[in-house]
């Protein structure tokens, strides 16, 4: 299908990346090996020269995961994917690929934790500076650009209070002080979300989470908008090394062919849950971008096409009101990450975010009692039974 791209999301999800015509396969093989054989010597040099395509060594480049790059690529309409083996190898090779000694990087106080750790205790040893600022704030992001800035990494929905950063207007910023902007965008995905259509240059992804969607994968994605980036990317992840390898990428290959109705779901049920939860006497703040209360909501109304499947509360009896919720549910499982067809229920000041510190987690908004919730596949109402259930378990 090469005019994948005329088609609706849905029907790219399934078929986005994969040439049948190769094989004859109706799904991707799993080129389960990590070297190829060359027809004679020349042909070897010609590979490494760069004067004819083909395979040389899995870290390099391996069928099932160019397959899976290109679905991505697609779905976030990019000129090119690269597969890591983490969504932190994405990250951390967008740092390498785009800041050297002597840069300086912006980057979302409202972000995954160990991104903000990496840049501030080992990007840092290496001479790159970086400010950690509120992007959805348009003043803050124009206030820490520097004439060194080369980098602005943004994370929206900001992980775990769902602000919403205005993609466009960043990137109008980035790109007048001469930066490129780098979006992490796993809480949305391609589905619900695209921002190089917005104007940005790199998207990263953690493919644990809703890309592959069953809780069974570690592995993260980049996709560039531009071939010289995607050169530049591609050179310095194969000597990083962080590399997918082909069982996982055959695994998120197949996760994506169900993500627009998995999206569709999961939105649906974390409204009607965000939604019950607002009215809840024991919770003092919802967080999630299609409620009216939202700050951003009506910048989430232009910039996605759905609130997205987590959803953040504030309980009035803090963090002790925390422990006993999450300490009390039973449908809901006790457990980091997100994206899955199971519901997940966390609590970030102590687990996903406990590597930023208490005063980092302060300047981002993030709430020392703040839960976190991944809204699964199971039927809402039970979910929201489920909660109302460990609600009930606390005093007061």
């Amino acid at each position: 299908m090469n005019d994948i791209h005329k088609y609706h999301m849905d029907t790219q999800c399934v078929h986005a990346g994969f040439k049948s015509e190769e094989t004859g396969a109706v799904v991707t093989p799993i080129y389960q090996v990590s070297t190829f054989a060359f027809r004679d010597v020349n042909h070897g040099a010609d590979l490494f020269a760069g004067k004819e395509e083909g395979y040389i060594y899995t870290r390099m480049a391996n069928p099932t995961v160019q397959a899976c790059e290109r679905a991505v690529a697609t779905l976030e309409g990019g000129f090119g994917g690269l597969g890591c083996g983490s969504g932190m190898a994405a990250i951390h090779t967008t740092f390498a690929a785009l800041l050297r000694a002597g840069d300086h990087a912006v980057c979302s106080s409202v972000v995954y934790g160990p991104t903000q750790t990496l840049l501030a205790n080992v990007m840092s040893r290496f001479g790159i500076e970086s400010t950690c600022v509120d992007t959805s704030d348009l003043d803050a992001v124009k206030r820490a650009m520097r004439p060194n800035t080369k980098l602005v990494f943004v994370e929206t929905p900001g992980n775990p209070v769902l602000s919403i950063s205005d993609l466009a207007a960043v990137a109008d910023i980035a790109h007048k002080g001469g930066a490129k902007v780098a979006v992490d965008n796993t809480f949305m995905s391609p589905v619900l979300q695209r921002p190089l259509s917005l104007g940005t240059d790199v998207v990263v992804h953690s493919m644990t989470k809703f890309l592959n969607g069953h809780a069974d994968v570690v592995a993260g994605m980049i996709i560039v908008k531009t071939e010289d980036d995607y050169r530049a990317f591609r050179k310095i992840l194969n000597q990083l090394g962080g590399v997918i390898d082909p069982f996982n990428s055959f695994l998120v290959s197949r996760g994506i062919k169900t993500l627009a109705i998995r999206m569709e779901r999961h939105c649906a049920s974390a409204e009607k849950v965000a939604r019950h939860l607002e009215k809840h006497p024991k919770v003092s703040k919802v967080n999630y971008p299609w409620l009216e209360s939202h700050p951003q909501h009506a910048l989430a109304k232009r910039q996605m096409k759905g609130g997205g499947g987590v959803v953040s509360f504030e309980l009035a009896g803090g963090i002790e009101a925390g422990k006993t919720l999450m300490n009390s549910v039973r449908l809901c499982t006790l457990a980091v990450s997100l994206g899955g067809v199971e519901t997940l229920i966390e609590h970030p000041a102590s687990m996903t975010h406990a590597s930023m510190g208490a005063a980092a987690r302060a300047k981002a908004g993030i709430p020392e009692g703040l839960v976190r919730i991944s809204i699964g596949l199971e039927d809402a109402g039970e979910i929201i039974a489920d909660l109302d259930q460990g609600l009930a378990a606390i005093r007061g």
